[in-house]
């Protein structure tokens, strides 16, 4: 009896919480409590642990966002290096196939190709080093040409390199090269005997005549000293002016090659 008077006590209170709970808009003043404190430490421990989650996100973002820099700056260095070297060679092709060209024209003389090795900053406008020497058949005082025309001549040679002295020297010491250049009635021979950088300009004095000379008319080496050959090509004229005392003349003339950018020659000797 006493069982199943408990039993039925039991399905009594089950029925009654049940239909209680169904009939309520809330739940118990306990459970709410419970509740409430429950949704209160979920949120207060909620908060600072997405703070910490996001924190380390976005750090993870951050590192991973530097090395994909780093690689990216690396290859950006790279494609700029090869493009700098693609243009260096580009360059040097061009020069080698002009001096080819420059092959096919001096018949007359034997023929020493050579690379730019050095050009010392103090003197830029006066003389820069070969890769060529007296191994290679340099002697002092070869002219020195590339496709476009005279730059210099050879003014020290060693074993496996040698100095040139450009066209462009205006210095005390340079050696001057003797040219000639048309005039109505004749040739008209003179010496290179300066140059003008900000305008790139050679300048030819000690004139042997006072002969008009029109402006584009060609200027060529002419023999004259015995140490540079006939014929080889200096420049056009651009223009000429008297001297004070009005005896002398000075011609200008605007080289053939560009003594300020030259990465290959042609050293020219007597077959």
């Amino acid at each position: 009896m006493i069982v199943v008077i408990c039993l039925v006590l039991s399905v009594g209170l089950i029925s009654g919480t049940v239909a209680i709970r169904n009939h309520r808009a809330m739940p118990p003043f306990l459970q709410r409590i419970g509740n409430d404190v429950a949704g209160i430490g979920n949120q207060t421990l909620g908060f600072p642990v997405g703070v910490v989650n996001g924190f380390f996100a976005n750090t993870n973002d951050l590192i991973n966002t530097y090395h994909e820099n780093r690689i990216l700056k690396g290859k950006v260095d790279q494609i700029e290096a090869t493009q700098t070297q693609n243009k260096a060679l580009s360059t040097e092709n061009r020069q080698l196939k002009r001096q080819l060209k420059l092959d096919k024209t001096l018949t007359d003389y034997a023929k020493v190709n050579a690379s730019v090795i050095a050009r010392t900053p103090s003197n830029w406008q006066q003389q820069l080093i070969i890769n060529k020497g007296r191994v290679s058949g340099i002697q002092k005082n070869m002219p020195v040409v590339v496709n476009q025309g005279l730059i210099g001549r050879i003014s020290e040679v060693n074993d496996t390199n040698s100095k040139i002295e450009l066209i462009t020297d205006s210095g005390d010491g340079a050696n001057r090269f003797a040219v000639e250049v048309a005039g109505e009635k004749g040739p008209i021979d003179g010496l290179i005997s300066g140059y003008d950088n900000g305008r790139n300009e050679l300048e030819m004095g000690s004139l042997t005549s006072k002969d008009k000379i029109k402006k584009g008319a060609k200027v060529m080496t002419n023999g004259l000293g015995g140490t540079t050959p006939k014929g080889l090509y200096v420049g056009k004229v651009t223009g000429v002016s008297g001297a004070a005392n009005g005896i002398s003349e000075r011609i200008n003339i605007k080289p053939a090659a560009d003594t300020r950018s030259i990465d290959v020659v042609s050293v020219l000797g007597k077959k």
